[in-house]
């Protein structure tokens, strides 16, 4: 990793920002996963309920390992839960299921700024993986061109994360309003909730300001260069 004053100045702090909300997100999931909602739904059964209340017959919802790993896959129309989740009865996994099914719902919609997202995706992967190297490369090569492609590459996956914030977001707010309007969660049941899934936006959040800290490093030391 190529170390300089910007990368310790502007990443550095993100990094441990990021560091944090990763903590967060863990120890939050872990204090409501301890606590049974009073109705005792699922969070497959919470995930059905919602898809359902929304006329979406076509989305399987199933279980997938590991802890944390929940997730919509537009692609095979499956909403996969984590064990803790798919089985369980907790607040935390009612909150972290109902925010899956609200990408479902998204995807059903046609909720713009997932359309993005998922367009974005192939350039986000190249752009990630190979815009840092190629920028820091041109750098050290003093070459011009393939410093700028290397920094529009990794631009890509800058936007990709900034517009993961709003669809991110939407589905927290989505799932809200489900598990209040359903019934699924009382009224102290959401606040507990609500707090899973506000740690887990920060780590959208830490995630994007990393991205983008990364993004204003490389311009700043290419202008340096020049």
């Amino acid at each position: 990793m190529f170390i300089d004053q910007y990368f310790i100045i502007l990443v550095v702090p993100t990094m441990i920002l990021s560091m944090f909300a990763q903590f967060k997100v863990k120890s939050t999931f872990s204090k409501y996963s301890q606590v049974r909602s009073s109705k005792n739904i699922s969070g497959r059964d919470a995930a059905m309920l919602i898809l359902k209340a929304n006329s979406i017959s076509d989305v399987a919802v199933e279980s997938v390992g590991g802890s944390l790993t929940d997730h919509y896959d537009p692609g095979s129309k499956k909403l996969r839960l984590s064990e803790p989740v798919f089985s369980q009865a907790s607040i935390a996994a009612l909150g972290v299921a109902a925010h899956e099914a609200g990408h479902a719902i998204q995807h059903a919609k046609g909720y713009r700024p997932l359309v993005l997202r998922s367009t974005l995706v192939p350039a986000a992967n190249v752009g990630s993986r190979f815009g840092p190297i190629m920028a820091i490369a041109g750098l050290f090569l003093s070459m011009p061109l393939l410093l700028n492609i290397g920094i529009a590459l990794f631009a890509a996956a800058v936007l990709f994360y900034v517009v993961t914030l709003p669809v991110e977001f939407n589905a927290s707010s989505r799932a809200l309003a489900h598990l209040e309007k359903g019934n699924m969660l009382t009224a102290e049941e959401l606040v507990g909730a609500k707090k899973v899934l506000s740690a887990a936006a920060m780590t959208y959040v830490a995630s994007a300001l990393t991205a983008i800290m990364s993004l204003v490093r490389l311009i700043l030391i290419s202008r340096g260069r020049r």
